[in-house]
């Protein structure tokens, strides 16, 4: 048994290259876990400033400055989050408390919508199971209203925190817009100077997690803006806040789309119950969520993801419990990452032919 371990370890482990870079690894993985929420202005800066490379890279090859590039880019990142802040957020906000306030009754329609259904179907519904159903509802709601009340008055002191990073992270943006190549000379100069297997997983990853996380920003803002003129032009209720809901459920790849379809179809059946408009709505939702699936997805990340479903699920579930939602937005790079790994690692025949001939 000892033996059959030290011949796998001399396998995959004889690199002193792949040695350095799962020790790299394994630091920033303590790093996020022992500190990610102290530094998570710098994350969410790194993140930001990766996502607007791309428009700094097209505005460059149209013979742009990259002095000009960067103040654009940034100009745009600062324009776009001014419109979040200042004019979606207080919108679905808005949305969102007087939805709190009429619960109270919606339940009341649930109610006298499934008192209904043990006299149509005597055998299938009992009186008693509607009840014990509404009473669980009830006490839902009134742990959900506790824990409203509660989340205000502890949010007080991390208002200060988030009125920090507004300001912080803008700042932190701009000089990585600005001194991107001298910070990332400044990293390589900590590596080897000969570092042919972490510049293969670079290049291999750089291009999938670019296209990854930009795409997954264009078709947040797509599908969530096409939601919110077709809730709106139907008339549908907290129209805002629902499109919102439907363009943050795109990180979660599958689960997100199931999941965000509950309330969608609750609050048109509590406006207009079985009608045509709620048949009307669902129809055009349905047609959004086909058009993303099955247009929108392929032509924005064509094959820059190239896994099974069932493994883009585990990697939501796996990273998602580990990381919270920076672990499910961060799913399928990560397991890009570990792919990455796996197909550039040291081993397989010829490897280990050279290690036999060594020893």
């Amino acid at each position: 048994m000892i033996r059959v371990f030290k011949k796998w370890l001399s396998l995959y482990f004889h690199d002193e290259e792949a040695l350095i870079l799962l020790l790299l690894l394994f630091a920033g993985l303590v790093l996020v876990v022992s500190m990610g929420q102290v530094l998570a202005p710098v994350i969410a800066s790194v993140i930001i400033a990766f996502l607007l490379q791309g428009v700094i890279g097209r505005l460059i090859r149209y013979k742009v400055p990259q002095p000009v590039a960067v103040t654009v880019a940034f100009l745009l990142f600062v324009g776009g989050s001014c419109a979040v802040i200042f004019v979606v957020l207080p919108l679905a906000w808005r949305q969102l408390t007087t939805l709190f306030n009429e619960l109270p009754g919606m339940l009341g329609q649930g109610q006298s919508f499934l008192s209904v259904l043990p006299e149509r179907y005597p055998d299938l519904i009992k009186e008693s199971q509607i009840d014990q159903l509404i009473d669980i509802a009830r006490e839902r709601l009134g742990q959900f209203g506790e824990v409203v009340v509660s989340f205000s008055l502890s949010s007080i002191p991390n208002l200060v925190a988030l009125l920090i990073y507004i300001v912080l992270i803008p700042i932190l943006v701009f000089f990585f817009l600005k001194d991107s190549s001298t910070i990332l000379h400044w990293l390589a100069s900590f590596l080897p100077k000969e570092r042919p297997l972490m510049e293969k997983v670079w290049w291999e990853m750089n291009d999938q997690i670019a296209n990854y996380v930009r795409g997954k920003f264009i078709e947040i803002l797509l599908v969530g803006g096409v939601c919110y003129i077709a809730f709106a032009l139907m008339g549908l209720n907290y129209a805002a806040l629902l499109a919102l809901l439907v363009g943050l459920s795109v990180v979660i790849p599958y689960i997100g789309a199931a999941l965000v379809t509950i309330p969608v179809a609750a609050i048109a059946l509590f406006q207009w119950g079985w009608s045509g408009d709620f048949f009307y709505l669902m129809l055009a939702y349905g047609v959004i969520q086909a058009l993303d699936g099955n247009v929108l997805v392929p032509l924005l990340f064509s094959e820059a993801v190239n896994m099974h479903p069932v493994a883009i699920i585990l990697a939501v579930l796996v990273f998602g419990g580990f990381w919270g939602m920076w672990g499910v937005f961060f799913a399928i790079p990560l397991a890009t990452l570990v792919k990455a790994l796996m197909n550039a690692w040291p081993g397989g025949e010829g490897d280990e032919e050279d290690v036999v001939n060594s020893t």
